[in-house]
């Protein structure tokens, strides 16, 4: 059985969360989208919506950073394991991410190919 995915996707910038999720809805292996604009919001998302397989989060954003939500997300003993890949156009921060738990890294603008091998990248865990 294909495993299909229910992804958050979190951006501040309106019209890139409006691309990925456009990008996300052609994907085969993705059901559904969830979408917020910033770190907080997506933490309170993950309590209401418990099944998110994958989370795409933006680093540079207002009231909670991605580095900010990834160090939250890790103290959470029911969503950390939760892949989550980062998309920036700042590849300094890259390390920084991952120190924080990223799974996987995306530089901006996002290309649907480069989108898709990482969601590929994910389906292999399930």
């Amino acid at each position: 059985m294909e495993k299909k995915l229910k992804i958050l996707a979190v951006d501040d910038d309106f019209i890139n969360l409006k691309l990925i999720s456009s990008m996300l809805k052609r994907h085969p292996n993705v059901s559904s989208i969830v979408e917020a604009t910033n770190g907080l919001d997506a933490l309170n998302l993950l309590k209401s919506e418990t099944d998110i397989s994958l989370i795409l989060l933006d680093i540079k954003m207002p009231i909670m950073d991605g580095i900010e939500f990834l160090t939250n997300l890790q103290s959470m003993q029911e969503y950390n394991k939760v892949p989550v890949i980062v998309l920036t156009t700042d590849e300094t921060r890259k390390n920084e991410a991952f120190d924080c738990g990223a799974f996987d890294f995306l530089v901006k603008p996002i290309r649907e190919n480069d989108l898709n091998l990482k969601i590929a990248k994910v389906v292999d865990l399930f």
